[in-house]
């Protein structure tokens, strides 16, 4: 195999050693079902309770507020969905922004089907919402706001703790969906003042299929999975002991590494984004200039298609993406970046390269110099591009 080099951390991340170790043992010798009376399966339940501890500590919240799920796209699903059953006899009117996840934008289009009533706030060309049009759209039925922590596409980090203090004066619920930020930066969710906190454990280096949702305690959420009494009855199913202890290990692993990789991370995404910005005419950063996730750049190229730019990347050994893993092969853009209020024609240019603590510099130079002549190739194909420089130089 040649060059590899991968940049759509975001995405997915890989799992790394020490958790496939952590977990190894629970597919076999070890494999009792934690919820079995028996002393076997006494190891497998305290590794759940340990993973548990792990989960919660790194948010600053009690082990019994966590909740195990199969991933973030569930736990959004559990919070808007059961968050509308118990408190429908308060209202039916949730607020959540035009960025977010596929996973709450199409929860809320459910629930518009069952009666409820979705406001959509606006972000400005940066990706973040106005805290002043976040109070206005608070009516006396509204039940939830669930704004994500950091967008998965452009990386823009949102003022969450504004946000939760604004519900939280007005006796709402926050939610946030905070997949891409759980394992990455710091979070704390009695500072923030969170009531609801999704994460999956494969965003930062622990296996896929196992997540959490925080519930704090008094919040009246129901079951979403029914059919046993695990997770303290409101979520059923036997639970992923192997995930689960993985998702504890990446916690561990992340929180002791996280001041020493986010530094390294910021200072070769600013790197990245200096090269792009300077070397390539006709791009723009997409998200915030520094409120942003430290592994984030996303790029916008006038005049080129951004899936050729993917398969000619891809044929060099560099995995990147042009958005959500969940929309890849979609024809329209990205609705984040036209929610940013850019045109079609640019937001079909985009390219998002995440990075981990594994990318080195070298990595990337060779993807900017490569980068560079694939533009400059797919840009001389483009009646587009060749129709604006008739125009330049009339």
């Amino acid at each position: 195999m040649g060059r590899f080099i991968y940049l759509d951390n975001a995405a997915t991340t890989q799992t790394s050693e020490e958790v496939v170790n952590a977990m190894l043992p629970f597919f076999g010798e070890k494999y009792g079902n934690p919820s079995a009376f028996y002393s076997f399966a006494g190891e497998a339940e305290k590794a759940v309770s340990d993973a548990r501890r792990q989960a919660a500590g790194f948010i600053n919240a009690k082990p019994e507020e966590i909740y195990f799920t199969g991933g973030g796209s569930e736990s959004d699903n559990w919070a808007l969905k059961a968050a509308a059953e118990a408190y429908a006899g308060k209202g039916k009117h949730i607020i959540t922004s035009r960025i977010e996840h596929h996973a709450i934008l199409h929860t809320c289009e459910h629930l518009k089907k069952q009666g409820c009533e979705i406001t959509y706030l606006d972000v400005d060309g940066d990706g973040k919402i106005s805290l002043e049009e976040l109070k206005a759209a608070i009516r006396e039925d509204t039940i939830l706001v669930s704004i994500m922590m950091a967008n998965n596409e452009i990386g823009t980090i949102e003022e969450v703790a504004k946000i939760g203090k604004i519900a939280r004066e007005h006796g709402v619920l926050f939610h946030t969906d905070a997949v891409q930020a759980y394992g990455n930066i710091p979070v704390d969710v009695e500072k923030m003042n969170i009531d609801m906190l999704s994460a999956s454990g494969h965003k930062f280096h622990g296996p896929k299929g196992v997540g959490i949702l925080y519930i704090k305690k008094g919040v009246k959420i129901r079951s979403f999975i029914h059919g046993g009494a695990q997770e303290r009855n409101r979520r059923a199913g036997t639970l992923n002991v192997p995930g689960i202890v993985g998702f504890g290990k990446a916690v561990e692993i992340a929180e002791k590494t996280m001041e020493e990789r986010n530094k390294r991370e910021t200072e070769l995404r600013d790197y990245l984004i200096k090269r792009v910005l300077e070397e390539i005419p006709y791009s723009q950063l997409n998200g915030h200039k520094t409120d942003r996730l430290p592994g984030n750049a996303n790029f916008c190229f006038r005049f080129i298609e951004g899936e050729s730019m993917l398969i000619l990347l891809d044929q060099l050994g560099i995995c990147a993406s042009s958005g959500s893993a969940c929309t890849s092969g979609a024809l329209d853009p990205s609705h984040v970046l036209l929610a940013l209020g850019l045109p079609h024609e640019i937001a079909h240019g985009s390219l998002r390269l995440t990075l981990s603590g594994e990318t080195t510099k070298e990595d990337i130079d060779f993807v900017v110099d490569e980068l560079k002549k694939i533009i400059e190739r797919l840009r001389n194909m483009s009646p587009l591009y060749e129709d604006f420089l008739d125009g330049a130089t009339a």
